[in-house]
C-alpha cells in the first residue's frame, strides 16, 4: 500500500481494518467466553462464545463483500 492509495482513494482501506477488527473480536470473544465458562456455565459460556465468534464472521463478511462488489463494479467500469 502506498501513501497516494491513502490520500487519493484509489483503493479502498477498509477491508484490511475489518480484517484487523475481526480478528480483534475473535480474541476478545474467545477471552470472554473463556472468563464466563470459568466462572459461571460451562456450556453458557461456551455457546456465548461459539455465537459470538459465528456472528462476528458473518458481519465481516457481509462488508466484505459489498467492498469485493464495489472492486468489480470498478473493474467493469474501467473496461
Amino acid at each position: 500500500m502506498e501513501t497516494r492509495d491513502i490520500f487519493f482513494f484509489d483503493t479502498m482501506l477498509t477491508p484490511r481494518i475489518i480484517t484487523v477488527v475481526y480478528w480483534i473480536l475473535l480474541v476478545s470473544a474467545v477471552v470472554t467466553g473463556v472468563g464466563a465458562m470459568l466462572s459461571t456455565s460451562f456450556w453458557g459460556g461456551l455457546g456465548g462464545m461459539v455465537g459470538v465468534v459465528v456472528g462476528a464472521r458473518i458481519v465481516c463478511e457481509l462488508m466484505i463483500v459489498a467492498f469485493k462488489a464495489n472492486e468489480a463494479l470498478q473493474e467493469i467500469r474501467n473496461k
